[in-house]
């Protein structure tokens, strides 16, 4: 398989995927979701990276995280989490290989309403797979690692509190219309948003955004990863989530 794109410009918001090796459910467990949560948490201590959002699947993962300004904050992020669970997974269970598949994907995100149409794709997600709880909604568990004042700025809420009353007038509109299938423009694009906003980033790629198009999917302008670059299929895993490993969102359980 062709390597994942890891493209990075300091001051975005990107949507990182990354998948399990040969999409084994290595993330299947609780304690092993714990740890890579206790990892991201370490990230901002170490790399100020402010997360936005994330979800954890049984064989795969999805952040939506925005730098310090930095381009190596994101790649530095990513190594510390992605190899100490991998390693902390390995010498538990005796394993050796590798536990991610190849390198991660990453897309960067116009703030405002493509922002929003990529975070409730997110939580959709895990809301067909049954793992529904939401930090945004007020789930203390985990209060202490997503930056929601940063989010509220950027999806253009105003503070946490109107951001959790949006989030969830985004989720049940969006389920209400049914418009819950998937979406293959943060998977498989370099960059989501209004036409400006992509062509400044393939400016900005220099070299790399050479030869990549720049296209329309529906109200979204994209620029284009080639076809063969990562082919993953990011559908959730639902047999490998059992309900005593997950968190449950009131109202859509």
């Amino acid at each position: 398989m062709a390597r994942a794109s890891r493209h990075h410009i300091p001051g975005c918001i990107w949507r990182i995927t990354h998948r399990c090796h040969k999409k084994e459910f290595l993330l299947k467990f609780a304690h092993d979701r714990s740890r890579l949560v206790a990892w991201l948490l370490e990230t901002r201590k170490r790399f100020s990276l402010q997360i936005l959002n994330y979800t954890i699947t049984s064989n795969h993962i999805h952040l939506l995280v925005k730098d310090n300004e930095e381009a190596d904050s994101i790649p530095s992020s990513i190594q510390l989490v992605a190899g100490r669970t991998g390693q902390e997974y390995n010498q538990r269970k005796g394993r050796k290989g590798a536990f991610w598949e190849d390198r991660y994907h990453a897309t960067a995100i116009e703030s405002g309403k493509h922002l929003r149409r990529c975070l409730v794709y997110m939580d959709l997600n895990m809301v067909r797979a049954g793992v529904v709880s939401h930090e945004i909604q007020g789930n203390r568990r985990r209060n202490r690692l997503l930056n929601l004042d940063t989010l509220a700025e950027v999806t253009e809420t105003n503070g946490p509190e109107s951001l959790a009353r949006a989030h969830r007038d985004w989720i049940e509109e969006t389920l209400s219309a049914e418009r819950g299938q998937r979406e293959e423009i943060w998977t498989k694009s370099l960059a989501v948003g209004i036409e400006p906003f992509v062509q400044k980033i393939q400016e900005n790629l220099g070299a790399r955004g050479i030869g990549r198009d720049v296209g329309v999917i529906g109200d979204a302008y994209v620029l284009r990863e080639s076809p063969e670059t990562y082919e993953a299929n990011f559908d959730p895993e639902k047999r490998a989530i059992a309900p005593n490993n997950s968190f449950f969102w009131d109202g859509f359980s």
